[in-house]
């Protein structure tokens, strides 16, 4: 896995970004041999990586024993298949990689037209870009709409967005349907959001008891989860919990999934859930208000829920909470298993 320091971030910002991407190539099932990262002012146009470096990586695969490089950011068409050449190797960029994960996880008719059209989106260019699909196998980065997908033409290809454009605009109508006849009976909505694997589904399954697929690792919920719950106070609340944001989240995925955000656009409360023990917590608290922003729901009235503070300190605890959280309403430190 290789990464670029090329807005002068600092050396722990970009060590948490390739954890970060470490964290998801083991849920894609890639096994990491190795890290790399470079400095540079910005990225080499035609390898993204210098072409020192990409020499130098191309001299550790026999003795490393890789055969995939992956990218921590989106590669042009261009970069990709010059990579792939210098390198002998598979290139996946994140992006990629992300969309894989959704390929993966994707349980339902409605998620895996999602993701089929996010993929479809991405590879598009690709071919136009004359990638040579025949190298690609049915390992990471080409999971979901499969070879005979891969190998058609740039107008079945189009034809097939085209379909799948269309059955996700009748998604689109049966949920509005269904939060409609919700607001007909009157409970308020609240949406989870945050971060991928900050702890979501677990607070949801606190909240009801319910048996909410719950697992370490990233992206484990990508259909929404809506569950009735009862306050103290005896008032029931409808909680719906969402996909997980990330840091450079793929737009063709933000496009696909839309269906599915839109809950969050539609929620009257949303509670944000954020992993207080990550180094990097403000960082991913602005990917999440940028996806809220893209979404038009950044504007909507917020908690924040401090999650994992039973693995702080005390006193670390105290510290997070006289910080400035403008613009929550509330800031409340918990621990979503106990």
């Amino acid at each position: 896995m290789v990464s670029l320091d090329h807005e002068g971030q600092g050396l722990a910002v970009v060590e948490e970004q390739m954890l970060e991407l470490s964290e998801l190539a083991r849920t894609a099932g890639v096994v990491v041999v190795g890290t790399d990262t470079q400095r540079r002012k910005k990225p080499d146009p035609a390898l993204f990586i210098g072409k020192g470096k990409a020499e130098a990586i191309h001299a550790l695969k026999h003795e490393a024993d890789f055969d995939l490089l992956v990218v921590n950011e989106e590669l042009s068409p261009r970069q990709q298949r010059n990579l792939e050449r210098t390198l002998e190797v598979k290139v996946i960029d994140r992006t990629e990689l992300i969309l894989d994960i959704f390929a993966q996880r994707a349980r339902t008719k409605e998620g895996r037209l999602q993701v089929e059209a996010a993929q479809l989106h991405h590879l598009l260019p690709r071919l136009v870009g004359g990638r040579d699909l025949s190298r690609l196998g049915a390992g990471v980065g080409t999971r979901g709409p499969g070879e005979q997908k891969l190998e058609s033409d740039r107008r079945r290809i189009r034809h097939r967005i085209r379909e799948l454009d269309k059955d996700i605009k009748e998604i689109r109508k049966q949920r509005a349907l269904r939060r409609e006849g919700r607001r007909r009976i009157a409970f308020p909505v609240v949406a989870i959001v945050g971060y991928t694997n900050s702890g979501k589904s677990t607070l949801l399954h606190a909240l009801t008891q319910a048996q909410v697929q719950m697992e370490d690792a990233l992206f484990v919920t990508l259909d929404p989860t809506t569950r009735l719950v009862r306050l103290p106070n005896r008032r029931e609340v409808l909680f719906t919990d969402t996909v997980g944001f990330i840091q450079k989240l793929p737009t063709d995925l933000v496009a696909a999934f839309k269906a599915t955000l839109e809950e969050v656009q539609e929620a009257d409360l949303l509670l944000h859930v954020l992993d207080a023990t990550r180094y990097n917590g403000r960082d991913q608290m602005e990917a999440v208000h940028e996806t809220l922003q893209d979404l038009g729901a950044l504007e909507k009235p917020k908690l924040l829920a401090l999650n994992k503070v039973d693995q702080l300190r005390p006193e670390a605890v105290d510290t997070l909470l006289g910080q400035d959280w403008s613009p929550y309403l509330a800031v409340v430190p918990i621990s979503a298993l106990r």
